[in-house]
């Protein structure tokens, strides 16, 4: 049987085949094989499921693959789906979907589900407030084991949730975390002020979502409580949200690294016009770029009239260029997403990508100089060496600041990416190679340009 095992029943019509499947497979199996379905297969085997098999792969598939598969189902399934979703998951959703579903979702659930739901929309995207859990569970210092485990009990919801209960005082201001774990396993009647955490980690709600789950992944916390301005607890980031928005985060800046905008879903459930419109646009910035390439052609061109060998040289200079702006490049934005550079790091970084360049076009000088030198002489051996010297220096310097520099200006590091980085490092280094190859040659140049004949 192929891969595609659920499409393959579907499409064979085996619905007692599908049901035993489903029931017989983990629900992250199963959420694999619907997202891999066309939308229509998607509602068949939904509904085929079980309510509580089919509300488990309902909250694992990504937001897009929700809102499809809900225009294929009934209204009261749909609304069933949606009230049994926590209130981020569903606060996700509702982003997705167009704003007239939205409202009529959002008209379907109870109050309290709208209120709490609500809230989370009222942050803005990309927050540590808009994934949170809201309304979550606090003990007081005070409280024993046993008072703790009840509430627990009285509050039904994911389990990932009570994993780390904040510890608050009478007006929820929070004053240490405690483990669930910890609570479990001490002595009957063991105030929770015994076995809390005092010195706990929190951020505020309009912080960045990728700073609250980098600092969990950091400091291997299972929650993380959100406080308000007021250091009072609204909710909780559990590990599995911050480990998901990181994902997501890691995602944008690799199809960004590779010159393309985010498709914000999954691939195969974008359009073919959406693949083209995401590539389109950094196609077009590039080719507007690759403008000044052409320009100092076109500036330098009675040079390479006079001297048409170091014509020959120029993919290589600028292809050797461009790589090591990018390495340099993707160097920085992966230390700049985990944390282990900041923007006042910024001269000891130029010093040391400097001196990684002069290093690296040492080497490449030292292997470029015998081999042109033999083949077009030494002067053209001179040339190149010193072009490889200087172009590696001057690349990877710029790789190494320019996405400090974007974190100064409130842009995304990923922005100035392998792309974009080579494309500034081939118009610059090519002005090197023809100064440096004006400067050496000299009068050769002039000679060989009187000699041409005048058209």
């Amino acid at each position: 049987m192929s891969t595609d095992v659920l499409s393959d029943l579907i499409s064979a019509n085996a619905t007692d085949q599908v049901r035993t499947w489903v029931h017989g497979n983990h629900a992250v199996r199963v959420t694999e094989e619907i997202a891999r379905l066309d939308p229509s297969e998607q509602a068949v085997a939904f509904r085929l499921m079980e309510k509580d098999k089919a509300l488990e792969v309902f909250e694992r598939l990504d937001p897009e693959h929700q809102r499809t598969l809900l225009e294929g189902l009934k209204e009261e399934r749909v609304q069933e789906l949606v009230a049994a979703m926590p209130a981020d998951r569903r606060a996700r959703l509702l982003d997705e979907v167009p704003a007239k579903v939205a409202t009529r979702l959002m008209e379907g659930l109870s109050r309290d589900q709208r209120d709490t739901t609500a809230e989370l929309l009222g942050y803005e995207q990309g927050t540590a407030g808009r994934m949170m859990v809201p309304a979550v569970v606090t003990v007081s210092p005070e409280s024993t084991r046993e008072a703790a485990l009840q509430k627990l009990q009285d509050r039904p919801g994911r389990s990932d949730e009570y994993s780390v209960l904040p510890v608050t005082d009478q007006q929820r201001r929070l004053v240490g975390i405690v483990s669930l774990s910890d609570i479990v396993t001490s002595p009957q009647g063991t105030p929770v002020q015994d076995v809390m955490l005092t010195d706990a980690y929190s951020v505020t709600a309009h912080q960045s979502r990728e700073d609250a789950g980098r600092l969990i992944q950091d400091a291997d916390l299972l929650g993380l409580p959100v406080v308000d301005s007021e250091d009072r607890v609204i909710g909780i980031i559990t590990v599995d949200d911050a480990m998901e928005a990181l994902e997501e985060e890691v995602t944008e800046d690799a199809y960004r690294a590779g010159g393309a905008e985010p498709l914000g879903r999954p691939y195969l459930a974008a359009t073919v016009f959406g693949l083209a419109r995401s590539r389109a646009v950094w196609l077009l910035v590039l080719v507007l770029a690759a403008v000044l390439t052409v320009n100092v052609l076109e500036f330098f061109e009675e040079t390479l009239e006079s001297m048409v060998v170091l014509a020959l040289f120029i993919p290589l200079l600028i292809d050797t260029g461009g790589n090591a702006g990018s390495q340099a490049a993707s160097a920085m934005i992966r230390a700049l997403a985990v944390g282990e550079v900041r923007f006042r790091d910024l001269p000891r970084i130029l010093w040391r990508e400097a001196r990684v360049g002069l290093l690296l076009g040492v080497m490449l000088a030292a292997i470029g100089f015998p081999i042109a030198s033999i083949f077009y002489g030494t002067d053209i051996g001179l040339i190149i060496s010193l072009t490889l010297l200087v172009v590696c220096f001057w690349a990877s310097s710029v790789g190494g600041i320019l996405p400090l520099i974007a974190t100064r200006l409130k842009i995304d590091p990923a922005v100035f990416s392998a792309p974009v980085v080579t494309t500034l490092v081939d118009a610059t280094g090519l002005v090197i190679y023809f100064l440096i190859a004006n400067a050496v040659l000299g009068d050769q140049l002039s000679t060989a340009a009187s000699a041409l004949p005048e058209w």
